[in-house]
């Protein structure tokens, strides 16, 4: 997950940009899952989904390289941060045994 400060008005045209750009690299990564952006209160949350954390990890660096190249000086990363997903009714993850998410 990582967080990112931006500026300008037009969320709906930052995401988009997103979606268009990162999106493909990112499906061409090894262990890509999924990836959802949120963006509220100034404030981009992207999460992304790997097989493993090796996985996220060479995937936050092509990230961090898409946005360097592509939107400099319109986000800001503010941090990154890597967990397990111990259950999600989207991803069909779920700590009961025998029972789907």
């Amino acid at each position: 997950m990582a967080t990112y400060r931006f500026s300008g008005d037009d969320a709906q045209a930052l995401a988009r940009r997103a979606e268009e750009g990162i999106l493909p690299v990112l499906k061409a990564q090894s262990g890509f899952k999924g990836y959802s952006v949120a963006i509220g209160d100034g404030e981009v949350l992207s999460l992304s989904i790997w097989e493993t954390r090796d996985d996220a990890e060479a995937g936050s660096a092509v990230v961090a390289s898409w946005v360097a190249e592509n939107m400099a000086g319109e986000i800001d990363l503010i941090d990154v941060r890597y967990g397990e997903i111990m259950f999600s009714t989207t991803l069909g993850v779920t700590t009961l045994a025998g029972t789907p998410a």
